[in-house]
């Protein structure tokens, strides 16, 4: 079980949440970090999640065909 919500629990996850943030802050024009506003790491996490859902609903709907 997970240590905290944060734990990622499939190997090789944490390098493919990197490379789509990256990808994701390159497409805002933003530049994820401590000197970066709240509001534009903000969007970036926000747009991963919407995007992490889509995957999940994908993968869902083709399991159920």
């Amino acid at each position: 079980m997970a240590e905290n919500k944060n734990d990622l629990l499939v190997t090789g996850a944490e390098d493919a949440m990197g490379n789509m943030k990256q990808e994701i802050a390159q497409e805002f024009g933003v530049r994820p970090g401590a000197d970066t506003t709240a509001r534009e790491n903000g969007s970036v996490g926000g747009e991963m999640v919407k995007r992490m859902i889509k995957i999940a609903e994908s993968d869902m709907s083709n399991k159920q065909q």
